[in-house]
């Protein structure tokens, strides 16, 4: 028996607010099919196999989180396209981090995997990174997290 899902909207946790959005599957693999180009139902149903009730909930949640927009077809049909916005967009870094978490993790030794490539230099991609302000490479030892001080309204409207 499924129980009903929390919502995760008024966590203090970015991580928690941004799996709330974006953090099943076929959202994901939605924005990797749609940073490859897809934009119409069709092709995002042809791609994942998936049923197009789940589908149809998926891309109407990415429209409302300002993920996908709509758009008239390109080619003047009647169908509409999906299309990703800025904040769509700034998604590839964290499918990039997933797809080589994946390579290194989620691969039998010897199994068919693929290089992701600079479309320019065919050359593939160095390992995603983080570093600090001063340059050097952190990892989760190196990192805390601090509260950011309320912005003013927020501090003045609770105190009344």
């Amino acid at each position: 028996m499924k129980g009903k899902r929390t919502s995760l909207d008024g966590t203090a946790c970015a991580i928690a607010r941004s799996l709330g959005v974006i953090g099943d599957w076929w959202s994901l693999l939605i924005i990797r099919d749609a940073l490859a180009g897809k934009r119409r139902f069709g092709e995002f149903q042809k791609s994942l196999g998936t049923a197009k009730n789940i589908l149809s909930a998926r891309l109407q949640k990415l429209v409302e989180h300002g993920i996908l927009a709509t758009a008239p077809a390109s080619d003047g049909t009647a169908y509409k396209e999906y299309v990703l916005t800025r904040k769509g967009k700034k998604l590839y870094v964290v499918l990039i981090a997933l797809w080589q978490w994946g390579e290194e993790f989620c691969f039998a030794p010897g199994e068919l995997t693929h290089d992701m490539v600079d479309k320019d230099t065919q050359k593939p991609f160095l390992p995603l990174e983080l570093k600090a302000r001063d340059g050097r490479v952190i990892g989760p030892a190196d990192m805390r997290a601090l509260p950011r001080p309320a912005p003013k309204q927020q501090r003045r409207a609770s105190s009344s």
